[in-house]
């Protein structure tokens, strides 16, 4: 599928000084033209007193039109020196600022906002009134009048995002009551209209899944003996449930978090088709790839598609995100996934399992995660493949003596994994790349834990010895107590995983 492309003023007449009435003849007695001293003396003191005057004036207005200089040095713009003035202003957008970042209105003005994207991906400005103009693409332009202003407010780019990475524009109003909204419209505190972090949306870890809730499938089939895979993408927006009643929307590929597991071998060709049906920017970037990213990984917009195409050149279970900026925010709403490659002769076992670790920052109940808290690490939870602690609602079912395999990878995008299952030990580690520990190893040892930062990962192996309920956690203790859980039913213990 091919790409669709979006594309100084004149001075003052001087006053008639008055006749003299001094002492010596005056013109009309036509006996000479000099002044008296007195004369001299009344239009030098007049003359003094008129240039203070202009000077005082000229004083003034050089002051009004130069513009405040706000507490950081950056000099203010003044968009009307009185009330219900008309006045154009010029605003630039950029990756991640708008310039001037204040502007001073006088009360009752109207302005006209002349907007250009000076940036290298879409902007648009909008104003806590609700006003806004289009998206506007790299390059491009576009005006939004407004007005009368009555009362101090805000500007920004109302993407995704951009707000919160520095897209903010202060309206200072004057002449009128300090105010930090316009009359009937959302506060300061909100963020485009949306609630503030106190409206988040908040977990009981004590409650449980309805009835028609399924959990996340974490079985791996086998690798195809296929060389070359082609896989398409499709980007959409989804309102998924990440809690017992909790909902969030989501940025997802396919419409799933974590997005499709893609398998494969050394050496095997992948041509991803990545289709755009969002509301916004997106890209991709395979970890498993070496490809410019500029390319490859560029950001394409609503309708748009692309074509990601890489060799797999080496073994391991590789991260993929969008990569859009803010990133962190495409990743913490759901766009991460896992591509693995195996490693050559990599042996047999009864079961093969994928777990992705990562974090929730929930927004307001159907809403988008909340990117402050993304920004500052302050999670509400951690899960396994996108649920809090779905597979304690619908444990996985092995037999006893049945060998497995767990692949874990930790897409963060902020948290450490240390991946541990309660009453088994791992005889196998494959970390990023590399065997840390085989059967038949001459120190006789085993592991306990599989630890990864973020974007890093391998697998576990390891075979129950008995019939029983086995528990997976993160033993970073604090996030296996917020979501981060889940059993492993041995030998038919609990029943069967509800798929």
């Amino acid at each position: 599928m091919s790409e669709t492309v979006l594309d100084a003023p004149s001075a003052s007449p001087q006053p008639t000084p008055p006749s003299a009435h001094g002492h010596g003849p005056g013109p009309a007695g036509g006996g000479g033209t000099g002044l008296s001293a007195w004369t001299m003396v009344g239009l030098l003191f007049g003359g003094l007193i008129l240039f203070f005057a202009l000077m005082t004036g000229m004083l003034v207005v050089i002051e009004h039109n130069q513009g405040s200089t706000t507490a950081s040095g950056t000099a203010a713009t003044n968009a009307s020196a009185s009330s219900g003035a008309a006045q154009d202003v010029k605003v630039s957008l950029t990756e991640f600022a708008i310039t001037p970042a204040t502007l001073n209105v006088a009360a009752g003005a109207m302005v006209t906002f002349h907007v250009t994207n000076d940036g290298t991906i879409p902007h648009n400005l909008a104003l806590d009134t609700g006003q806004t103009t289009p998206n506007i693409p790299p390059g491009g332009e576009a005006d939004l009048k407004a007005g009368p202003f009555t009362a101090s407010l805000q500007a920004f780019c109302s993407i995704p995002g951009h707000k919160q990475s520095g897209m903010v524009m202060n309206i200072d109003v004057t002449g009128s009551a300090p105010s930090s909204s316009m009359p009937g419209m959302p506060g300061m505190g909100a963020v485009n209209g949306a609630p503030s972090a106190s409206a988040d949306a908040k977990i009981n870890f004590s409650a449980t899944p309805g009835p028609t809730w399924h959990a996340f499938d974490p079985t791996l089939e086998p690798a195809s003996g296929a060389t070359v895979h082609d896989i398409t993408f499709t980007i959409k927006e989804v309102a998924r449930e990440v809690a017992p009643g909790v909902t969030q929307q989501a940025w997802t590929f396919n419409g799933q978090v974590p997005g499709p597991t893609v398998r494969g071998h050394i050496g095997d060709v992948f041509n991803v088709t990545l289709v755009n049906n969002g509301t916004m920017g997106h890209s991709i970037d395979f970890h498993a790839s070496q490809v410019a990213p500029n390319v490859a990984m560029r950001t394409i917009q609503p309708g748009q598609s692309l074509v990601y195409q890489f060799k797999a050149d080496y073994a391991g279970i590789w991260m993929y995100h969008c990569g859009t900026a803010p990133a962190i925010e495409h990743i913490a709403n759901g766009m991460f996934g896992a591509v693995i490659i195996d490693p050559p002769n990599l042996a047999p076992v009864a079961h093969e399992y994928v777990m992705l670790q990562s974090e929730l920052y929930l927004g307001p109940q159907g809403q988008p995660g909340d990117l402050a808290k993304m920004l500052t690490g302050d999670y509400d939870g951690v899960v396994f493949n996108g649920y809090v602690n779905q597979y304690k609602y619908a444990p996985i079912k092995v037999d006893p003596g049945q060998r497995i395999r767990i692949w874990v990878l930790d897409p963060g995008p902020s948290d450490i994994a240390s991946f541990h299952i309660v009453g088994t030990i791992f005889d196998t580690i494959f970390k990023e790349g590399h065997y840390e520990l085989q059967p038949g190893n001459p120190t006789g040892g085993g592991s306990q834990a599989l630890d990864l930062m973020p974007a890093q990962g391998g697998f576990v192996e390891t075979t129950f010895a008995q019939p029983g309920v086995y528990t997976m956690v993160s033993h970073k203790f604090a996030d296996a107590s917020r979501g981060d859980l889940g059993t492993f039913d041995v030998g038919g213990v609990t029943g069967a995983m509800n798929h």
